[in-house]
């Protein structure tokens, strides 16, 4: 198994990187916390554009019938640069659910303006086996609000938004309207949306905390302490080389299960649980280490830093909690055979 990115990947990865900094994004995430969603909208149409909504959407659908590789490229980046917006669920989550659905007929209808970033879609869907109040991000704003349970699949409305850690992280409880599918093969398919779903936010924890250390970096090369740049005393360098090392080791795994996922796997859903785990835990460090180094300006939520500390926070406990995904991994080895 290669776990390396090609070149068309490398670039494509490299456009997305350039379009979002270009776009300035902390102000766009600001905005879009305040309910201007202007700035994130035209963002997200051009990453549309570029081909990082509709990867994993089938061409019949309006897509580009790429698969969960690339899907994971363009999340890093996208976390990368923190874009606000249900990404993880107009991307990857709802194109994955409705195409396993045994009727495909709203994918047909939903997909295409997905694909080309003309709608948003958002959805609630809990971890498997779990219970809690339905919530979806950016509900508000949605063009399609759907909710998942059981074997069911309904569209859904929204009620008063409740508040994240993270500001552009705008949640909302959501009750059931019209019933979308029912019955026999929609629990198989909200399980592809989950693992879809976590898979892509894995991707944006880990661009979340490439950024981080790249910010931090930058910071103690230039901030002074005693005649000298504080990077250069050991304390530090050491701080930043965990981060490294635990952005470096979750990587692997992080292909590992995108692989697993395009290529219809059994350890699909262990291998992705296991990629969500590690990016959260390694993008946590990341995030703890950089509000260290930064001291006092760490703290503070007009410093740009916070963007990408609360989304990580946020983000580490969506799409599965870390204690639901160890739990999910000690199972699939158990069946496997293997004393977890």
């Amino acid at each position: 198994m290669r776990f390396a990115l090609t070149a068309e990947q490398l670039d494509f990865a490299a456009s997305l990187r350039k379009m979002c900094e270009a776009a300035k994004t902390p102000a766009t995430v600001r905005a879009w916390g305040d309910g201007n969603a202007s700035a994130g909208k035209a963002l997200i149409r051009q990453l549309a554009e570029a081909g990082a909504l509709g990867l994993t959407t089938s061409e019949d659908n309006g897509g580009f019938g790429a698969g969960p590789v690339e899907l994971m490229v363009a999340c890093t980046e996208i976390g990368r640069a923190a874009v606000p917006g249900p990404l993880v669920e107009t991307a990857a989550a709802i194109p994955a659910l409705l195409q396993a659905l045994p009727d495909s007929a709203k994918a047909a209808e939903w997909l295409p303006g997905f694909a080309e970033g003309a709608a948003l879609g958002t959805i609630a869907l809990p971890a498997p086996g779990t219970t809690g109040e339905p919530i979806a991000l950016d509900a508000d704003i949605a063009d399609v609000v759907l909710v998942a349970s059981g074997d069911r699949v309904s569209l859904a409305t929204p009620h008063e938004r409740i508040r994240s850690v993270d500001a552009a992280r705008r949640l909302f409880p959501v009750a059931e309207s019209a019933v979308v599918a029912e019955g026999d093969g929609v629990r198989a398919a909200i399980e592809s949306g989950f693992d879809a779903g976590a898979l892509a936010a894995a991707a944006q924890l880990l661009g979340a905390g490439r950024a981080l250390l790249d910010t931090s970096v930058d910071y103690v090369k230039q901030r002074q302490q005693f005649g000298k740049p504080i990077g250069q005393y050991q304390a530090i360098k050491h701080l930043l080389a965990n981060v490294l090392i635990g952005l470096d080791m979750a990587q692997p795994l992080l292909y590992r299960a995108a692989l697993s996922l395009q290529d219809g796997s059994p350890t699909a859903s262990r291998d992705i649980s296991a990629a969500k785990l590690a990016c959260g835990e390694a993008a946590y460090q990341a995030a703890r280490t950089a509000l260290q180094v930064h001291g006092a300006i760490g703290y503070t939520a007009e410093f740009d830093l916070s963007l990408w500390i609360t989304k990580v926070t946020a983000l580490r406990s969506a799409w599965g909690t870390a204690e639901f995904h160890r739990a999910r991994i000690a199972a699939a080895l158990r069946a496997e055979g293997v004393n977890a």
